[in-house]
């Protein structure tokens, strides 16, 4: 009976320590966790452009710019692509925009 138990318990930990080395795989995008974090100013949102680049995204909620940066991999050198004040982006009701536009559906839902 002991030996049965010490089996059991002694399997279990060998695979919980076999599977917590071996079970990290390399993560893709989408299983990163969130690196918007509430108590900082700042949003990075990354994303990979081909496999020798990768796009990093830069948002300042507080100021509404946006900010894209290319990062060259092998070299890890980075290049600022775009900025852009988004504040009056924002402003808009619609562009480039299909029928109906937002103030066609105001329009209909509004009493007459």
């Amino acid at each position: 009976m002991k030996s049965t138990l010490f089996g059991a318990v002694g399997g279990t930990l060998i695979a919980l320590l076999v599977g917590s080395f071996f079970g990290h795989e390399t993560a893709v995008f989408a299983q990163r966790p969130s690196v918007y974090d509430p108590t900082d100013e700042l949003i990075a949102l990354p994303t990979q452009v081909d496999n020798g680049r990768q796009q990093i995204t830069v948002i300042d909620p507080t100021k509404r710019v946006i900010c894209v940066y290319h990062i060259d991999l092998p070299s890890g050198g980075i290049t600022l692509k775009s900025v852009r004040n988004i504040s009056g982006d924002l402003q808009i009701d619609d562009f480039n925009g299909t029928s109906p536009l937002p103030r066609e559906v105001r329009a209909q839902l509004e009493p007459r």
